[in-house]
């Protein structure tokens, strides 16, 4: 298992780690075979979505904070509810294939580490099985 330490710069903010998960993926030797990208954080996640157009990253950043609002009365004492409900909505891994010793992705698509309680010090672990 690999692990990629991360800072993130503000509450909330989607980091492409494409460049990131590929290299380890290439450098783990393997052919065919799975790329588990895990984030072992409650108030983070990581999903794949289009890397080509930034407003897409803008349009999910403003449609989760208009549907979970920081401030909306919830009652956990730390005050980052929205970030828990985020990263479950989100997902805390994603599964990718990985074939002629490559990562499989669309044409448009990049990972992602989404941040939903930064600024903080982030970790990503990345595991990488098959032949």
């Amino acid at each position: 298992m690999e692990k990629i330490s991360l800072k993130t710069q503000e509450r909330c903010q989607f980091i492409d780690i494409t460049t990131q998960i590929s290299r380890i993926v290439n450098s783990s030797r393997i052919r065919e075979g799975i790329c588990l990208v895990s984030v072992p954080h409650t108030t983070a996640g990581v999903t794949v979505n289009e890397n080509a157009d930034p407003s897409v990253v803008r349009d999910l950043l403003m449609e989760l904070k208009r549907f979970i609002p920081f401030d909306d009365g919830y009652s956990h004492s730390e005050g980052n509810s929205a970030a828990h409900i985020k990263s479950t909505l989100v997902g805390l891994s994603v599964s990718l294939p990985v074939s002629g010793g490559s990562l499989v992705l669309g044409t448009w698509q990049g990972i992602y580490f989404c941040e939903f309680d930064g600024p903080r010090n982030r970790s990503i672990h990345v595991q990488t099985v098959g032949s």
